[in-house]
Formats: C-alpha cells, structure tokens, sequence
C-alpha cells in the first residue's frame, strides 16, 4: 500500500482516507479509524451471526468480528479478488474488521472536496456519506457508524440511556448541533428531546454551521443570546468538526462559545486533537448520557 502524506496537524480541514475495492468498485475509509491492514486469517462460523458478518477471528488474543463488505453492499455471485484485505479498525469504543478485495493507496484530502450525497441516487438506507472525485474516477465514502448499527442496534445512541438519568426539566438554552448522518440527526433528536433540551439548531456539515453562528455576530451581537453550546461530530464533508472548533475558538465573538466534539473517533490517541483546537470536552459515540450531563454543566 502506497502511503502518500504527512500526520495531520489538527484543524487544518484535511483527512487522509484509506482506498479499498470491494467488486471492482472503489471506497474510503478515514485513516484514523483504521488500526492496520492484514492479509485474512482463520475464520470462525458463528451461527446464527448478523448476515453481515462471516465469523470471528483471534488477532493478538483479542476476539473481532469479521464484516464482509461484499454482503454489507448487498453485492452477489462475484469472485473474492486474490489480493483480498482485512481491515482492523476501531471507532465507537469498538474493534471490528472489514473484508475487502483490495486495498490500494492512501489520499490526502480537504473535507471541501468530498460532495454530499444527492437525495436522487442516496436513498434512506445508503451507507454512503461522501463522494471524493478523484481523477477520472470517484471514491465513495461510508458509513461505518451505521454499518455497525444495522448490525448490532445496542451500539447506537441510544433514549433509554438517557431516561436512566432520571426525570429531567425542560431547558430553553439553544443548542447547536453539527452532524453530517441523518440517522444520527434523527436520534440525537430524540435523546435531547428526551433530556429536555428542545431548542436545537442541526446542520449536516461543520461549514454551514459556522456561517450560521457567523450570522449571528456580523454586526457585533452577543452569540449566546442566540446559542449557549456547539456539539459537533469530527468527519463531516466541506468542513470537519476540529477545523470548525478551530474556527469558533479563533473568532473574536464566538470564542467564548462552549463546544463539545462528539465522535466516533475519541480516543486516548487521538484526544489531543481536540485538546488543541480548544474544545471544552470530548465525548465518545455513543455515550449519549454523559454528554447529556456534560451539556448540564455547561449551560444550566
């Protein structure tokens, strides 16, 4: 695999993805996610198993899950490549590995080169969040979160865990939340409603959201008469959740806005990102509970 590109500074818009095929047809996968890449091992049937997933296998003494991306894509009677992959990634708190046919290179890119899907050829089930063109050819970008939530619903965010916290009063404090999956829009909905935050402001990508906060002080007005927090995913297209805290903590009128990043990607490795660009806190997918008391003490 051809690695081309450096270690990202934090904030600067840009990610690298690594490029696999499944059938032929070429995807991304962000390399954070990513924890290594190794030739398939040793499967173990497990019955009664997801159809999505082909087994299970022992890396190292740690148990993972096998996904076959052929079956996740809904792609049949197709021939594996020789050159078939395992990706071991990790994201949500969880480990889990991806079977490919191939994986070719590593991209460096901007979040403003990936377009948004079109509702048209999108439809409500596509796990796919972003197109990359890429010389004469497009690189699909996907879902992974939401891959992992057909499979096993638990690992989702989740109303029950915030109706464990107990009877909760309604808050007017406005939120603002940017989030680019329309699956987790639609629950982060619920579990704040829920929690008894009914103001809530969502945009599906980090560079919308800015120019909305943007708006609000463009003749020298007090942000939080309008908003009192930012919540924000990481991986989001045109802009990413560190290159929008960035933007926040930097500006004069909106630096005093608290802002939490709620991703799939917090982990120990990768908290000083947030740490750098200035974020109030960082909180796992989907500890949907404790950002809720983390909201609490911010804002009430």
């Amino acid at each position: 695999m051809e690695h081309k590109g450096i270690l990202l500074e934090s904030g600067t818009n840009e990610l690298e993805i690594v490029e696999f095929e499944v059938a032929n047809n070429k995807f991304g996968i962000n390399v954070i996610k990513v924890k290594e890449i190794i030739q398939p091992i040793q499967v173990t049937f497990i019955p009664h198993a997801h159809p999505h997933v082909e087994g299970i296998i022992q890396l190292r003494g740690e148990v993972l899950p096998v996904v076959d991306m052929l079956r996740v894509l809904g792609i049949q009677n197709v021939e594996r490549n020789p050159q078939q992959k395992y990706i071991v990634a990790e994201f949500n708190k969880q480990r889990v590995v991806f079977h490919v046919d191939n994986v070719t290179q590593i991209h460096r890119i901007s979040w403003n080169q990936i377009e948004k899907p079109s509702d048209m050829y999108q439809g409500g089930t596509s796990q796919v969040i972003g197109v990359i063109k890429q010389n004469e050819q497009m690189i699909l970008l996907l879902d992974f979160e939401k891959i992992m939530v057909d499979i096993n619903p638990d690992s989702g965010i989740s109303v029950e865990s915030v109706k464990k916290l107990g009877k909760r009063n309604r808050s007017e404090k406005r939120i603002l939340i940017a989030e680019d999956s329309p699956l987790l829009r639609k629950l982060l909905f619920d579990t704040m409603n829920e929690a008894g935050y009914v103001n809530v402001e969502f945009f599906e990508n980090g560079r919308d959201a800015y120019e909305y906060l943007e708006s609000l002080v463009k003749n020298g007005g007090d942000v939080s008469e309008h908003i009192q927090l930012v919540v924000t995913d990481i991986e989001m297209p045109q802009m990413d959740g560190h290159h929008l805290t960035r933007k926040i903590k930097e500006h004069p009128l909106l630096q005093k806005l608290p802002v939490i990043i709620f991703s799939s990607l917090i982990t120990d490795d990768l908290r000083h990102k947030g740490d750098k660009v200035g974020a109030e806190d960082q909180i796992s997918k989907p500890e949907i509970a404790e950002l809720v008391l983390r909201i609490d003490q911010l804002v009430l």
